[in-house]
C-alpha cells in the first residue's frame, strides 16, 4: 500500500542574480593590441529556500579578469542562479545534485552571459571552457 514516492527534479526558474562589468582604463584600453591574460574564478553555492516544497537555490558565480601587462582591461562578475525543486531523493544524494547536477545546468547560461557582456563591452568574445563540476565537488568534499 505504501509505495515510495517518485523522485522529483524540476527547474523552476533560471535567472541572472547579479552582473557587473568594469572597464577601468576605458577608452585608452581599446587602443591596446596585445592579447590579454584571462583569469577566471568560479564558485557554486546552494541553499534551501522552502524545505516543505523541496525548493533550493543554486548560485554559480564567476569572476573574469582580463589584463594587459598590469592594466585591467575588463572585470566581469556574474551570478547565474536557478531555483530547483528536488523531492523524494535520499538526503545523502541531494548534496551531489546541488553541487554537480544543478551547476551543470546553469553553466551554459553563465557562459552565454559572460560572452554577451564582453562583446557588448566592445571586446572580442570570451568563451568559458567546460567545467568538471564533479571534480570541483569532490575537491570541496575532501577539504571538509
Amino acid at each position: 500500500m505504501n509505495q515510495p514516492q517518485q523522485p522529483v527534479f524540476a527547474i523552476e526558474k533560471i535567472y541572472v542574480k547579479d552582473l557587473s562589468l568594469e572597464i577601468p582604463h576605458a577608452p585608452t584600453i581599446f587602443l591596446e593590441r596585445d592579447t590579454p591574460e584571462i583569469n577566471l574564478q568560479l564558485d557554486s553555492k546552494n541553499q534551501s529556500i522552502n524545505s516543505d516544497e523541496g525548493l533550493y537555490e543554486v548560485v554559480l558565480t564567476v569572476t573574469v579578469t582580463a589584463k594587459i601587462k598590469d592594466k585591467i582591461m575588463f572585470l566581469i562578475e556574474a551570478q547565474q542562479s536557478g531555483i530547483f525543486r528536488i523531492r523524494h531523493i535520499p538526503d545523502n544524494e541531494i548534496d551531489p545534485v546541488l553541487g554537480i547536477g544543478c551547476p551543470n545546468i546553469l553553466f551554459p547560461y553563465l557562459r552565454e552571459v559572460v560572452s554577451d557582456v564582453v562583446i557588448r563591452a566592445g571586446f572580442p568574445p570570451v568563451i568559458l571552457n567546460p567545467v568538471n563540476f564533479e571534480a570541483i565537488y569532490q575537491q570541496k568534499k575532501s577539504k571538509n
